[in-house]
């Protein structure tokens, strides 16, 4: 695995980390299909469930932006596509309804500074 790919499953870990501790399952990660890849699926609150899929975006403090600003419109786009395709297949052959908490796409920055612990930001409903 390279630098990259290394940075981004520890961003990711530690985003896994964040959301179980507020309260989320996580129900699958880095699922892939022809259209992309989503970091997290996960499922938001125990009565009537939202479907979250989530961004993650992991940045160190020298890098060229803040992971927050890391979400273009066009990858926005991507991702409503994406967790439609996902709640398809995944989702509705488990289940026999959408979630009743609906859909949701969140977004994680991880920020890793040059020196202390890293910073987890956590923005429900961006897309």
């Amino acid at each position: 695995m390279n630098q990259r790919g290394a940075l981004g499953r520890f961003g990711e870990e530690l985003a896994v980390r964040r959301l179980r501790r507020s309260g989320m399952t996580v129900l699958e990660r880095n699922w892939r299909c022809r259209a992309g890849e989503i970091d997290i699926v996960a499922a938001d609150g125990s009565a009537g469930p939202a479907l979250v899929v989530c961004e993650v975006k992991t940045r160190r403090s020298r890098g060229f932006q803040h992971p927050m600003a890391g979400l273009s419109p066009a990858q926005a786009r991507r991702l409503r596509g994406l967790a439609q395709r996902w709640l398809c297949e995944r989702w509705l052959a488990a289940h026999p309804a959408p979630p009743p908490g609906g859909v949701r796409i969140d977004l994680i920055g991880v920020l890793l500074p040059e020196r202390g612990a890293a910073r987890v930001e956590h923005v429900r409903g961006v897309a």
